[in-house]
């Protein structure tokens, strides 16, 4: 009983380890440089107690660079819209988990095993940048289009398309795609945000698996 109440400490130990050393260690090491070149622009980071999500806001660039997901049935040209929201995640738990209400065994299981990836991608209309769930970033315009060329890259295709998930949506305005990477609980849909907000030049740490460690880490490196 006192090996295993040490082996249990020792583990918990060595994840809180990880947990801090990913969050204070910055990603990349040194700060890079951005020149400001024509203006910069604001991106939003909505997130929940287990998932972070990318809201752009949408304009003619957002529009031509999003226009493939039309197809699938999103409604990116759709008056009103104002932010095209993107999130990555594991398929099961992502596609099978709409509410809280919906959390099942199974889908569980597979986020914290390993299980393929999906892009979730939603239009709305107005975001207030005040809500407790919403982080205003700012990128520059270079920065912001180097976010929509990981985001693309992102996408699994097929004849030079996203590949969509038929039937799999929430609602009348979101879509589920095919996307790259396998997913699990160490390697999730923080890291996937974490990894494109770095793209656009938004420093963060080395490793945030939980929305609270990205945001966290944003507070200690980006800007630094």
């Amino acid at each position: 009983m006192r090996k295993l109440l040490r082996w249990l400490i020792s583990g918990f130990a060595l994840l809180a380890l990880l947990f801090v050393s990913g969050t204070v260690v910055p990603r990349p090491l040194t700060s890079p440089a951005e020149a400001s070149v024509g203006g910069e622009s604001q991106i939003l980071l909505l997130a929940n107690p287990i998932h972070t999500d990318i809201a752009l806001p949408v304009d003619d660039e957002i529009r031509a660079a999003f226009a493939d997901l039309v197809p699938s049935g999103l409604p990116v040209d759709m008056p009103g819209v104002e932010y095209l929201i993107i999130g990555w995640g594991g398929r099961s738990f992502y596609i099978e988990t709409p509410t809280w209400g919906d959390i099942r065994p199974l889908p569980v299981l597979k986020a914290l095993t390993i299980d393929r990836s999906v892009l979730h991608v939603s239009v709305a209309g107005t975001i207030d940048p005040a809500h407790p769930t919403v982080r205003p970033l700012v990128v520059t315009q270079e920065g912001r289009k180097r976010m929509i060329a990981a985001i693309r890259d992102s996408f699994i295709r097929d004849g030079g398309l996203p590949v969509g998930i038929p039937g799999a949506a929430y609602g009348f305005d979101d879509a589920f795609f095919e996307a790259k990477g396998a997913f699990n609980a160490l390697i999730g849909c923080n890291t996937w945000t974490a990894a494109v907000l770095r793209a656009g030049g938004v420093r963060t740490g080395w490793w945030t698996p939980l929305p609270q460690l990205l945001d966290l880490s944003i507070d200690l490196h980006h800007g630094a």
